[in-house]
């Protein structure tokens, strides 16, 4: 079942790079900041990165004018994401997180099965905000569609 508002987040370990592959505690990321997380299927793939991430890059000033965080997640390893960041010029303090073995997007219920494409188990293509660990709003796009989860959408969602 998949996480919805007023649920808090679940507690797993995602990795991110910073100076060589760091270890991130999805709660205490999470812990006492309002958070906006979008994920995508996969790095590197066409509408990931030709329209979900750099909306959130263009945007992510806006995001922290109104007090947001903002992370990436995806089930790929952490140099496929830092790879990937360094190539959409991702801005310092836009979180790139990698959930290499699925385990965050299966806590949240958000899961894909791409073993018919080829992919193996992904992340939804979904956004959600939080506050303090605890989901204000979540967006789960319909398969193959981009409108609910985008940097725009989630602008006007948490106002």
């Amino acid at each position: 079942m998949a996480i919805s508002p007023g649920q808090r987040i679940p507690a797993a370990t995602v990795n991110e790079m910073r100076d060589g592959v760091q270890a991130v505690d999805t709660a205490k990321l999470f812990e006492g900041r309002k958070m906006v997380l979008f994920a995508v299927p996969g790095a590197f793939t066409p509408t990931c990165s030709a329209k979900h991430l750099p909306g959130f890059v263009a945007h992510f000033a806006d995001f922290k004018a109104r007090g947001y965080d903002v992370a990436c997640l995806s089930v790929n390893d952490a140099f496929v994401m830092g790879a990937w960041g360094e190539s959409q010029q991702v801005p310092e303090g836009l979180h790139m997180l990698a959930d290499g073995n699925g385990e965050f997007t299966r806590a949240l219920g958000l899961e894909l099965d791409g073993t018919a494409f080829g992919m193996g188990l992904r992340a939804q293509r979904f956004a959600l905000a939080a506050e303090d660990g605890v989901v204000t709003h979540v967006a789960v796009e319909a398969p193959g569609e981009f409108k609910v989860s985008s940097a725009e959408a989630m602008l006007e969602a948490i106002g």
